[in-house]
């Protein structure tokens, strides 16, 4: 786990290095507002392995990091991954966490941020 800094806060290049990070002063993708992350009450595990995805208009596919195409199919077993079975996962949905890949517009199997009330 590196600092964002390492990477020039650059979101591809990081999480292309499977780059598992929290704090990183920034806004969400093609938005103008503050990012969870940017506050301190999200992170992201293992990128690589579990990439963000959404299908776009036109039908493809946008991914983050580019290289994880193979990894948007979560069907087959593969080390990393986060899923519901996952002591990850489990531990931050039990510490009230929110996980992107149970978002249903898109999926950030990266991603979990604190739900706040």
């Amino acid at each position: 786990m590196l600092l964002p800094d390492v990477y020039d806060a650059d979101d591809e290049t990081q999480m292309r290095d499977n780059n598992s990070s929290c704090f990183c002063y920034r806004n969400i993708a093609g938005s103008t507002n503050l990012s969870k992350h940017a506050r301190g009450l999200a992170i992201d595990i293992n990128t690589l392995y579990n990439p963000y995805y959404k299908v776009r208009d036109d039908g493809s596919l946008f991914i983050q990091p580019a290289t994880a195409a193979d990894y948007c199919n979560r069907d087959w077993d593969f080390p990393y991954k986060i899923d519901h079975a996952d002591l990850c996962f489990r531990l931050f949905t039990a510490a009230g966490f929110e996980w992107g890949g149970d978002w249903t517009t898109r999926k950030d199997y990266q991603h979990f941020e604190l739900i706040e009330e």
